[in-house]
């Protein structure tokens, strides 16, 4: 089956027609990129998607969303969190339950906006614990089902409560890997657990024994957040791990000096360790720039969406790409255009370290012949000026076929 997205233009270039086949073997695939030609004959079996001279980008990749404590679509409300970790926790334990719609609701409402907003492969954050057990996994496992056809769905067996804390939950983690979970997780091995190797050697064993990658939480500060990295690496390279390891948030890894940053930077090179980006507003960053030089992996996620942890959030990475640029005082249209390729194509290759990387500021791949058909129409004069304006004007294909089309967003 062949499909042509006629008039578009990819990654904001010379208006074009571009080719995708979907057939046995192959799960939507470009397969011609052309120039526009408005007398192009189309056979009759050639699905048309008109691309009305809107730009053509790869769909976004939200690599670090919490889809089991959502609350988008719900009535605002205050937000009663305390400071730190465990009491944003204990927040959340205390309310999640009781929200006005089941769970299943609304794990399903957002991922649902999220497809329709242009994000087609994701990476969910499912919370295990002694309170909530395997319910909030078995949430985001259904909608990880019903929206197959429409997005591929990573789901992360979260220790949000540490694995050291309350008795019972290692093997509730290990259950949740047994059940389907793909990627192991954990969290500030140092300031939550305190017992930073016992925590890893769990983290590292659990994902050599069901052999998934591992997504690492880390909020610790300064020296502290430099340490448990160390840990990280130091496992990584002892157990063979490259391409296997994610540092999500680690947002103050750039805040000591600046030998620091550059050995943390050539470490995760050497040892293919991914970094996931939620764009905070805070300062120690490691430097994007630096990053892409070095061709580490970087992929961005919208984190929790409208939740008991935080009122911010809309389903829409879009929004959350301006926000990256935002936070790290991007001004240059390279560098802007560079936010948008992380939240897609970086993020691709974060949950896929086989797919297409990164390389420079400059590089725009994933819009050639070969590469998978996970396309995002949308508005804008420029793909700069797309990131600025966030137009509503929208088409998504996942694996070649639309799966969202519209004109305004709910």
């Amino acid at each position: 089956m062949k499909t042509l997205i006629r008039a578009v233009r990819p990654w904001g270039q010379a208006l074009s027609d571009v080719t995708i086949t979907v057939g046995e073997g192959i799960g939507g695939q470009i397969t011609g990129v052309e120039p526009h030609d408005p007398a192009r004959a189309v056979p009759g079996d050639v699905t048309v998607v008109e691309g009305r001279n809107r730009l053509l980008v790869p769909s976004f990749s939200d690599v670090h969303v919490h889809l089991d404590s959502t609350r988008i679509g719900l009535p605002f409300r205050e937000h009663t969190g305390g400071p730190g970790v465990w009491a944003m926790m204990m927040n959340d334990r205390k309310n999640w339950r009781h929200a006005e719609v089941p769970l299943q609701e609304r794990v399903n409402e957002t991922l649902g906006r999220m497809i329709a907003r242009g994000t087609t492969r994701v990476r969910s954050y499912a919370q295990v614990d002694v309170d909530c057990r395997l319910e909030r996994f078995e949430a985001v496992a259904a909608a990880k089902e019903q929206f197959k056809d429409q997005a591929d769905v990573e789901i992360i067996a979260f220790p949000q409560a540490g694995l050291l804390l309350e008795e019972g939950t290692v093997p509730l983690m290990e259950e949740a890997l047994k059940a389907g979970a793909n990627v192991m997780g954990g969290i500030d091995p140092c300031s939550l657990d305190r017992d930073p190797a016992k925590h890893l050697d769990i983290v590292f064993g659990l994902a050599e024994k069901y052999q998934v990658p591992i997504d690492i939480h880390l909020h610790e500060p300064g020296e502290l957040g430099v340490f448990s990295t160390d840990l990280v690496l130091e496992r990584t390279r002892a157990l063979g791990m490259q391409g296997k390891v994610t540092m999500s948030h680690a947002y103050q890894l750039g805040s000591v000096n600046e030998a620091t940053t550059r050995r943390l930077i050539d470490a995760f090179a050497e040892l293919d360790v991914s970094l996931a980006s939620v764009a905070p507003a805070a300062s120690g960053q490691l430097p994007i720039p630096l990053l892409a030089e070095a061709g580490v992996r970087l992929g961005l996620g919208e984190d929790g969406q409208r939740d008991y942890w935080s009122p911010y959030g809309n389903a829409d990475m879009l929004d959350r790409t301006w926000q990256l640029a935002f936070t790290h005082g991007f001004r240059r249209d390279e560098l802007i255009e560079h936010a948008l390729a992380i939240a897609t194509v970086g993020g691709a290759s974060v949950l896929d370290p086989s797919a297409t990387r990164l390389k420079g500021t400059a590089h725009r791949p994933g819009l050639e012949a070969g590469d998978p058909a996970e396309l995002l129409l949308l508005d804008g004069e420029t793909v700069a000026s797309a990131v600025m304006d966030r137009g509503t004007d929208r088409t998504v294909l996942h694996r070649g076929k639309v799966v969202a089309d519209q004109l305004e967003l709910v």
